[in-house]
């Protein structure tokens, strides 16, 4: 019984069997101290080196059918994890050769190998780094700054102070209309400045679903720049599947991706991006969290279908995909601005297919607890074209 619970606690640290695996262990828990409490423990034999408790065949009885249950559902919730078979990668002249096999959602074998140059592996993003409010805010206050000496407004003088991790701006004058003036001009270019450091750093304002503003990785942006590097494996993923068949090509994708190990997420709201992997960095350390991986796939389904629409999904703890595919019985899809996504959990280790989701990710929906960001663009006329 000690080893049953061994596995319900690793099977435990998997988020979406999580509650069950929680409830069994609590139950496990109950049997085992009755057991111990029972006055048939007084009937033991001792020796120097153990002790052995001998149980009546009415508590075997009592618990076998539950035991049976809960084997009978390991066995089959353990047969639906994602299994990488063997990652490798080998500096080359080009770059890095990589090497991947994994099994797919019909448990049928699948392998690819490509290349990787190095500007993609470590320069395409060499500038984003975790973000730092404090860093931010000084050089979005002294970027006002420039921009306003280059526009001087004549009869005001304009104060900066710093207060904490921000800043405030004072506007003095005596002409009343030419200071409301002022600090409406200030507005628009603290809003300006802001947005151009966030787009050049790969960070993007958010709003959660409880309305909780932070500042979160832009992974469109990402998932956008990271395309080119990956057209590469077009050709590649088109050898096992047809274009004309978005499912499984999707599928494909997906099963790759959940196969690649997980790392936690961090919390998108606090974590000012830590934790998170832009796509070829994913496949370079071979894991990622949730965001890292559903860039990854949104990357990949982009490369391989430049004109589909996508959106992003992120609830409490976690990201998904919805992609602009008819949905069939049973499978969850959402409405986003008019268009009808079918969603996807690239995440793992749970081996879903396209239109099957994790309980809390279809809970999260089913309830409202989720917000949606368009992912449309096709990077260039290039990319259509193959």
């Amino acid at each position: 019984m000690c080893e049953l619970g061994f596995i319900l606690i690793y099977l435990y640290r998997f988020s979406w069997i999580g509650s069950i695996s929680k409830a069994f262990l609590i139950r496990l828990s109950f049997i085992q101290i009755r057991a111990r409490k029972s006055n048939i423990a007084n009937n033991y034999t001792t020796s120097k080196n153990n002790v052995t408790f001998d149980l009546p065949h009415s508590l075997f009885n009592t618990y076998q059918l539950r035991l049976a249950i809960i084997t009978f559902f390991l066995s089959f919730i353990t047969q639906g994890q994602a299994q990488q078979l063997s990652f490798s990668k080998t500096h080359v002249e080009q770059g890095y050769s990589f090497k991947y096999q994994w099994l797919d959602h019909n448990k049928v074998g699948q392998a690819i190998s490509f290349t990787l140059n190095q500007e993609g592996l470590f320069d395409r993003f060499r500038n984003f780094k975790t973000y730092q409010n404090s860093y931010a805010q000084k050089t979005i206050i002294r970027r006002i700054k420039r921009e306003m000496q280059r526009n001087p407004i004549a009869g005001i003088q304009i104060f900066y102070r710093q207060q904490h991790d921000g800043f405030l701006i004072e506007v003095n004058g005596l002409d009343s209309d030419k200071v409301a003036k002022s600090y409406q001009t200030l507005a628009r270019v603290e809003s300006e400045v802001t947005q151009k450091y966030l787009q050049d750093n790969y960070y993007q304002a958010f709003t959660n679903h409880e309305q909780v503003n932070g500042i979160k990785v832009d992974h469109v942006s990402i998932a956008n720049n990271s395309v080119a590097d990956l057209k590469s494996l077009k050709p590649l993923i088109l050898d096992h599947v047809s274009i004309q068949n978005i499912r499984k090509v999707t599928n494909y994708v997906l099963s790759f991706v959940q196969s690649i190990p997980y790392s936690t997420l961090e919390s998108r709201i606090t974590s000012s991006g830590a934790g998170f992997n832009p796509p070829l960095q994913v496949l370079w350390e071979n894991q990622g969290d949730c965001d890292s991986k559903m860039t990854l796939t949104a990357a990949l389904l982009r490369a391989l279908m430049p004109r589909i629409d996508m959106t992003l999904i992120y609830i409490d703890g976690h990201a998904f995909i919805g992609i602009d595919i008819p949905g069939q019985a049973n499978e969850v899809t959402i409405e986003h601005n008019d268009v009808k996504y079918l969603l996807a959990e690239p995440t793992g280790p749970a081996l879903l297919p396209l239109g099957t989701l994790a309980p809390e990710s279809e809970l999260a929906i089913n309830q409202g607890q989720y917000i949606a960001q368009d992912y449309h663009e096709v990077l260039s006329n290039e990319i259509s074209k193959q």
